[in-house]
């Protein structure tokens, strides 16, 4: 590809004022200025007009936000309902909701929210049923609620908890360390973490993180050179102790993790989003490097722990379902692995070590089974789960039989239960108490085919007794990307639309993970177009079987989902009277320019690539939008402090929308600020946004919610 060709306009032609607007459907966007880039790929001269939204600190882009922001919210105060949406949001949120517990010691932590927090704060007991105490409130970090918990351990003798902070939603982290018994902070302090976790070895613990960036680039530059560190207790940042990393090849992230009993440092290697590499120490042996288990990034793997100085390894090497293998780190050639759990006809989708035995997740048809194995893998039996949904995975440890777990589907409000790994028993350990009578609702899963005939599962929720005679309001979902798996979970902002007589579905679609390796590979790079195809194909399957119409369907997706969104509403407009593209992945010629977004080519391609860049310029959302057309009403939602899919992605799209939109529907962009990608955010601007999404849906479907 060669070089871009840039004309640079003055940019005091691009100064944006509130009042500088053109006149379109019904309301006055705010006039995006162009320029005159172009790019050209293999032959193709590709105009990207809208290029210096890119620039997110200019106050150029600054001025267009905010005139954007005027036009959408004078648009969304409008809306008669739009307050009394916002008054029964935060009655259903506000009820106490629990994390399961998780222990270390004789101390037990767990998450606590009194329902309106902000931020959910670390609580911490001494003993199962010891008096609670706050460990770490969030909330008293900023006085908006912005900063938020990203992740956090507990050293291995209990005395000292050491946690990540995000400020404003972003994707970087700082660690501190945590006195346990006196709740103090300890001088520790490291920054510019990012994609990393932090485990424990001796006196300090091993985590990941980037060089420092250049001032104003924090949120924008493509992430390099990712660095394994091993951090000592009460040392400065800079004395860290570089352990790992590969010069040769920038574009590589690592992760580090070691065994529960310390014994072996693991580190995980990728080069994508999916697909890793495996390196080992043994702690054990005092002449031990770190040398390389597994090689390749064609397959995944995850050390679950290890056995008489074996591994335990979860992977879909030679088995696109997953399986359960033995490694011998001596002797670590794939011709030596002992399978202990095979591969199935189900997907496995994770394993678990309890009271000796290995308790594995699988997903069938989108629906969780958990049975009990022994430690040689034979199946022993099954764990019966309260009702069809998602098991969320259990606390708990190899060598002990108490274990928690958490449950919830659709219409099943998410419950922790106390496990007795030995008799195989379990009670109820926390029931939230939520507006919310999931005896009058249903979820019912069907199939319906794509248009190359392959099956689709999708999940449709509703009151009971509901007509289906194509009037009801129905928000169709889907993301359909990075092998990850939509599986049937409760949230309650979705109460608004279920009691108001709307259809909330779920596509379980192609580029998911749902039923392993292939079902992933078959929406990815050049066969990207089945994911469109099968989410296309559920609107259909929802309009001919008369639960709505075109005039009452909204789709929503975000992130990958925000693609998805945005190139079906460019597809077929016909089909939808709103959509919602969230923090999408808008640029597919230059995503892996910014910030990680180059860990995202195994699933899309590069635009680099002269086969991959026909097929991304051929659905690219920013590229795909036509004139003349009567686009639906549509509502871009995204953050200042995006550093996952910089918000110059929504920037560009809605530009090139609302400049291109025929009919009546109006498009608008919503800008949160001092938000990012999603995780952390505050429960305040959580309700804010659902409040304008759910306004903006009803109000444009012509539906008026009954409060």
């Amino acid at each position: 590809m060669k070089k871009s060709l840039v004309i640079v306009i003055g940019f005091s032609l691009l100064i944006l004022l509130a009042g500088s607007c053109q006149r379109q459907v019904g309301l006055q966007y705010p006039e995006t200025a162009t320029v005159d880039v172009v790019d050209n790929y293999f032959g193709i001269d590709v105009a990207d007009p809208f290029r210096w939204l890119e620039d997110d600190n200019s106050p150029q882009t600054k001025a267009w936000v905010e005139a954007q922001n005027k036009v959408t919210f004078g648009y969304l105060e409008r809306i008669p309902f739009r307050q009394e949406i916002n008054e029964r949001l935060t009655q259903i949120w506000d009820y106490e909701r629990y994390s399961t517990p998780f222990w270390k010691g004789n101390y037990y932590f767990f998450y606590k929210n009194d329902g309106m927090q902000n931020q959910s704060v670390l609580y911490v007991r001494n003993g199962i049923d010891g008096e609670p105490r706050v460990l770490l409130d969030p909330n008293a970090m900023s006085e908006d609620g912005t900063v938020s918990l990203t992740s956090l351990s507990i050293s291995d003798d209990a005395r000292y908890l050491a946690y990540g902070i995000s400020r404003g939603g972003s994707d970087w982290s700082e660690l501190f360390v945590r006195e346990i018994t006196t709740g103090n902070d300890l001088d520790d302090h490291i920054k510019w973490v990012k994609f990393s976790g932090i485990s424990w070895k001796g006196n300090g613990f091993y985590y990941s993180r980037y060089n420092a960036p250049a001032p104003g680039q924090e949120l924008s530059a493509a992430n390099e050179y990712h660095k394994v560190f091993y951090h000592k207790l009460g040392d400065p940042q800079k004395k860290d102790e570089l352990v790992f990393y590969n010069p040769n090849h920038p574009r590589r992230n690592f992760g580090a993790i070691t065994t529960e009993d310390e014994r072996f440092l693991i580190i995980s290697e990728t080069q994508s989003s999916n697909g890793n590499a495996l390196h080992i120490k043994d702690f054990s042996d005092p002449k031990s490097q770190i040398t390389q288990l597994i090689e390749g990034f064609e397959f995944n793997y995850q050390v679950i722990d290890h056995v008489d100085g074996k591994l335990l390894v979860y992977t879909n090497n030679n088995a696109p379902m997953y399986r359960l293998v033995l490694v011998d780190p001596k002797v670590p050639s794939p011709f030596h692995w002992k399978d202990i759990i095979p591969e199935t006809g189900h997907l496995l989708r994770w394993v678990s070590l309890i009271d000796g035995k290995i308790f594995a997740n699988y997903l069938i048809d989108v629906k969780s089974k958990v049975y009990i194995h022994n430690m040689d893998g034979e199946r022993i039996g099954e764990l019966e789960l309260p009702a069809v949904g998602s098991f969320g995975g259990f606390s708990g440890k190899k060598d002990e039989s108490t274990a928690f777990f958490s449950f919830s589907s659709y219409t099943f409000p998410s419950a922790i239960y106390k496990y007795d790994a030995s008799a195989n028993t379990y009670e109820v350990y926390f029931q939230p108490d939520v507006d919310f009578d999931p005896n009058a609702y249903e979820t019912k899963q069907v199939f319906y085919p794509s248009k190359d005939g392959t099956m689709i599962p999708m999940f449709i929720t509703h009151k009971k007794g509901i007509k289906l005679n194509g009037k009801n309001p129905t928000l169709l979902y889907g993301y359909g990307g990075f092998n990850v798996s939509r599986t049937p979970g409760f949230s309650i902002a979705r109460l608004i639309l279920l009691e108001n007589g709307g259809i909330y579905a779920v596509a379980n679609i192609r580029g998911g993970g749902e039923y392993g390796k292939e079902w992933h590979e078959a929406g990815t790079k050049l066969k990207r177009q089945n994911v469109f195809d099968d989410f296309i194909a559920a609107a259909e399957y929802l309009i001919s079987e008369n639960y709505t119409s075109p005039e009452k369907l909204a789709i929503q997706g975000g992130s990958n989902g925000g693609l998805l969104v945005g190139a079906v509403a460019n597809q077929r407009p016909d089909l939808f009277k709103v959509a919602f593209p969230a923090v999408g992945v808008m640029d597919m010629l230059r995503f892996h320019k910014f910030t990680i977004g180059w860990a995202w080519v195994s699933d899309y391609g590069s635009s680099e690539d002269e086969g991959d860049f026909h097929n991304l310029y051929a659905y690219s959302p920013l590229h795909n939008i036509p004139e003349g057309v009567n686009y639906p009403a549509t509502l871009v939602t995204t953050a200042d402090h995006d550093d996952r899919v910089v918000p110059a992605h929504s920037f560009k799209y809605i530009a090139e929308l609302q400049r291109k939109q025929a009919g009546p529907n109006p498009v608008l962009i919503r800008i949160e600020t001092q938000a990012g990608h999603g995780a952390g955010k505050p429960v305040s601007k959580t309700i804010e946004e659902l409040t304008d999404i759910y306004s903006f849906m009803f109000y444009n479907m012509g539906v008026k919610p009954r409060y």
